[in-house]
């Protein structure tokens, strides 16, 4: 049965109520039409539960605007949601990608992470190039997708809405990786299933890194709200040199703050006894909060970001496929991902709305019941890197 309104329908009540399932919910294809977003093409998603986000097509399949019963949840930079076309991913020394970056998610990928670096480049064998100069965070984020199909199905009583599409990071003498995103949300529900397989298309072993850039706003990120994980132990922190100078640790968040300087961890998860791990970002006060699930086993890695400067003022949760040391660091260890032709990865998520103060405690109590993270605001980072996949 669906649940609609607060209470489970059958596919007859519904259909006998309104000429079309779209006066309640639906998947629609929109384009934008103005300023830096204009020719964006985007769908969008209404569950009929209070929750509403958008898909951009144009922009890898990413979610966008994320929305429940009139309050906000995905974080809206000052840059919009800008037409690829104008995107210059080399541009001011590879942090152009800033200019570009806004939304719930934003994919990073798919054969480079984090900062900029320039990595050999003999495996594509053409010797004009000698390097692969990667920008902040990969390419994909501003690749348009095809869209293959989007839409709802019905199983039996369940309404399932639904949007598919390939974005191809792809050149002559290089990389030829595919990443296929499937988009799911179901009738009457609050949680968002995100389902990708990345695939080496092309004929060169190719490497493949990838992150979920995954950015809350207020009003789920306010002052007392929480950064709840089943963290075992902080390995990593951007700023340990000068661990208390803005007054902000990892767990507890404050007020805006003019010229905060982003502070970045990297923590190490427990996965619960399926090999899940779930982060969410708590506002108890409000009673709403926000939660991302994944698995260890695809995202070993997980790291926090706190941009909290006063007119940006979002919390992102990035899981991982690799340590926060980049891509050096994981070639020599051997935990570079090297894709050969028709090689794959998935990777299963699912980015939940917690609506009220009872879904926001369930939240809590799972989490804490697989591990109870530091309580003290400044935990010691360890400089410790376990190998991905030793712990499960």
């Amino acid at each position: 049965m669906a649940l609609l309104y607060g209470a489970e329908r059958s596919k007859r009540h519904i259909a006998e109520r309104t000429g079309s399932l779209s006066q309640f919910a639906g998947v629609r294809l929109m384009t934008l039409g103005d300023g830096v977003e204009r020719g964006v093409r985007l769908l969008e998603f209404r569950t009929g539960s209070g929750l509403r986000f958008t898909v951009l097509v144009d922009r890898a399949m990413d979610i966008a605007e994320c929305d429940h019963a009139g309050r906000a949840v995905g974080w809206h930079s000052p840059s919009g949601f800008r037409n690829p076309a104008l995107h210059d991913y080399e541009g001011e020394g590879g942090l152009g990608w800033f200019r570009s970056m806004s939304g719930l998610n934003i994919t990073c990928g798919l054969d480079h992470i984090l900062f900029m670096h320039d990595d050999p480049a003999c495996h594509y064998n053409y010797g004009p190039r000698e390097v692969v100069s990667s920008s902040l965070h990969g390419r994909v984020g501003t690749i348009p997708a095809q869209l293959t199909g989007y839409g709802e199905r019905w199983e039996g009583d369940a309404c399932i809405f639904w949007a598919e599409g390939i974005v191809r990071q792809s050149t002559v003498f290089g990389e030829d990786l595919h990443l296929i995103r499937r988009i799911e949300a179901d009738l009457g529900g609050d949680e968002i299933r995100m389902t990708d397989r990345v695939v080496n298309h092309g004929f060169y072993t190719t490497p493949h890194m990838y992150c979920y850039h995954i950015n809350v706003g207020h009003p789920v990120v306010a002052e007392g709200a929480r950064y709840v994980a089943p963290v075992r132990e902080v390995l990593w922190a951007a700023h340990a040199d000068d661990y208390q100078k803005q007054g902000v640790g990892y767990r507890t968040l404050p007020a805006p703050i003019v010229n905060f300087h982003e502070q970045v961890w990297q923590h190490d998860m427990a996965p619960d006894g399926g090999g899940r791990v779930e982060v969410a970002l708590v506002n108890e006060a409000l009673g709403f909060g926000f939660s991302v699930t994944t698995r260890k086993d695809q995202f070993p890695c997980m790291f926090e970001w706190q941009n909290l400067h006063a007119g940006h003022y979002a919390v992102g949760i990035e899981p991982s496929t690799n340590h926060v040391l980049g891509k050096d660091f994981a070639r020599e260890r051997g935990e570079l991902i090297l894709l050969e032709h028709g090689e794959e990865r998935h990777y299963d998520t699912v980015l939940q709305v917690l609506p009220d103060s009872a879904a926001v405690s369930a939240a809590v109590a799972r989490i804490e019941g697989v591990m109870l993270q530091p309580q003290e605001e400044y935990p010691a980072p360890t400089g410790n890197y376990p190998a991905i996949g030793s712990r499960a």
